[in-house]
């Protein structure tokens, strides 16, 4: 099942950094950002992370909660999560629940081998827990401040 924008997000929870269980359902009243990376501690999940982390005050004043997911351990998301000094929390999805909810696992090419694997997406929930905006097949590059924008827009029509 694909949640498409405009849908109420099923509530899901998830393990989560910090000793936490993460659920959406008790995000209400508040925005959420959650973002999908292959691999944590890779260059490219290391530079987007650094972007959220580094926008999170922004995030903060737009009522919107950060929130990324991978398919690792959550040792690896602590671990990284720690080097990274990241001031949110990672979702350790290692049953792919969560990406299967918002659909970002797909084939992938790798060295001319092909594999399933996380697509680089983010998604922006609003405060009634519909999809409001979603990213697929991201460029890190300048993308955060895109979701920031996003966010930042949704927040001012409440």
């Amino acid at each position: 099942m694909t949640v498409t924008v405009g849908e109420q997000v099923p509530d899901f929870s998830a393990t989560a950094t910090g000793d936490t269980t993460f659920s959406l359902a008790e995000q209400r009243g508040g925005q959420v950002v959650v973002y999908f990376y292959p691999k944590a501690s890779t260059p490219g999940c290391t530079t987007e992370g650094g972007d959220f982390r580094d926008h999170k005050a922004d995030f903060d004043a737009a009522n919107t909660l950060i929130v990324g997911v991978s398919r690792d351990g959550i040792r690896a998301q602590e671990n990284f999560k720690a080097k990274q000094s990241f001031n949110f929390e990672l979702i350790s999805d290692k049953d792919e629940a969560v990406c299967q909810l918002f659909d970002v696992i797909k084939l992938k090419k790798l060295y001319g081998k092909e594999h399933l694997g996380i697509e680089r997406s983010t998604f922006l929930i609003d405060a009634e827990g519909r999809l409001a905006k979603e990213w697929r097949k991201v460029k890190v590059k300048g993308h955060v401040e895109e979701v920031l924008a996003a966010a930042q827009e949704l927040n001012a029509q409440r």
